[in-house]
């Protein structure tokens, strides 16, 4: 039998290092495509780079969503099997800063990948996946399902409706093998630094080290579904393995606060965080030398926000036999301990 492809937008993030590694010890050949930059921004394939996979199994190209004419290009000389959409602005906060480009690669990007496919006349050969988010469901019931009603709060939450509703439009219209996988959110040692979990257990090492330092964070109170990413993307694989497409919403069942997520992360160094005072003037400090290690900062409140993220993953657990395997402390501790490793 002929070796299964896989083409993977976005290599370099954290999900499409974590699929890369998964895909390839399931024998796939790996294209990973990345965007060029000035900079090396490699480091979460950097171990891919260094194994007998490197030009063997896994190949490295270079594209962006925003230019057709590059994704024509791999998509034509490569005719993948699978086609994992995971490269986006993939950063709430900064969608506020940037709207046009965040649409213009989250929404016409996955649009142009999906023409890409039929335009090369390769509906018959190529699935597709869309990385889709929880963002898009907003501020509404709870927990959030695949039939739950979106009300998008964000540029990026919006942008993303748009290629969930693209990606289902050319499953409909043209027959094509093409899903979103609805994910909430997921963490691991491999998370980007501007995010809140990584921003939080990175502080958190530094403070173990050098015992001393403050984490200045926006809204406490946000309460987000939290998983591994190692887990989350072997239901992207499995959603590509059924014989009908269709959505899937993957999630843990659990929200929790930030709060929550800063008092687990000191725990894991052996520090009780008490919160005194109110909204922007609330810190939290050692309990037992009192010492100030969490500040409040409103540059990082959002202009509108979600108050809870909570996902019903039961449908997926049915059709994809998919459940999560880590829950939220361990989660932490893993990130914590990683982070206290890179630090030595």
């Amino acid at each position: 039998m002929k070796k299964k492809t896989a083409m993977i937008l976005g290599v370099t993030g954290q999900d499409g290092s974590h699929l890369s590694d998964l895909l390839l010890k399931k024998g796939y050949l790996v294209y990973g495509v990345k965007r060029r930059s000035s900079s090396f921004n490699t480091q979460r394939i950097d171990h891919i780079y260094n194994s007998k996979y490197f030009n063997t199994k896994f190949f490295p190209f270079y594209a962006d969503l925003t230019d057709s004419s590059s994704l024509l290009k791999i998509i034509q000389s490569t005719k993948p099997h699978e086609i994992y959409n995971l490269s986006a602005q993939s950063h709430v906060h900064t969608s506020f800063e940037t709207p046009e480009y965040t649409a213009n690669t989250d929404a016409i990007g996955s649009l142009r990948v999906l023409e890409a496919i039929k335009i090369l006349k390769l509906i018959d050969k190529t699935k597709y996946y869309q990385a889709s988010t929880s963002e898009i469901f907003g501020n509404t019931q709870i927990p959030q399902r695949e039939t739950t009603p979106f009300r998008p709060t964000s540029p990026y939450a919006i942008s993303k409706l748009y290629a969930y509703w693209t990606t289902i439009n050319y499953r409909e219209s043209y027959g094509m093998f093409a899903v979103n996988g609805i994910l909430f959110n997921h963490e691991g040692p491999r998370r980007g630094e501007t995010f809140v979990t990584r921003k939080i257990t990175r502080a958190v090492a530094k403070i173990n080290k050098e015992k001393r330092g403050i984490i200045y964070l926006g809204n406490l109170n946000a309460k987000r579904d939290w998983g591994y990413a190692v887990d989350y993307v072997e239901s992207m694989w499995k959603m590509m393995q059924q014989k009908k497409p269709d959505d899937f919403v993957i999630s843990t069942g659990e929200s929790h606060t930030v709060r929550e997520f800063v008092e687990e992360a000191f725990k894991n160094i052996g520090i009780k965080i008490l919160w005194k005072g109110k909204g922007l003037n609330e810190i939290g400090i050692n309990k037992d030398n009192g010492k100030v290690h969490v500040k409040i900062d409103p540059g990082y409140f959002r202009p509108t926000d979600i108050s809870e993220l909570r996902g019903d993953y039961s449908k997926a657990k049915k059709i994809l036999g998919w459940k999560p395997k880590v829950k939220f402390k361990d989660l932490v501790k893993l990130m914590v301990q990683s982070d206290i490793k890179k630090n030595k």
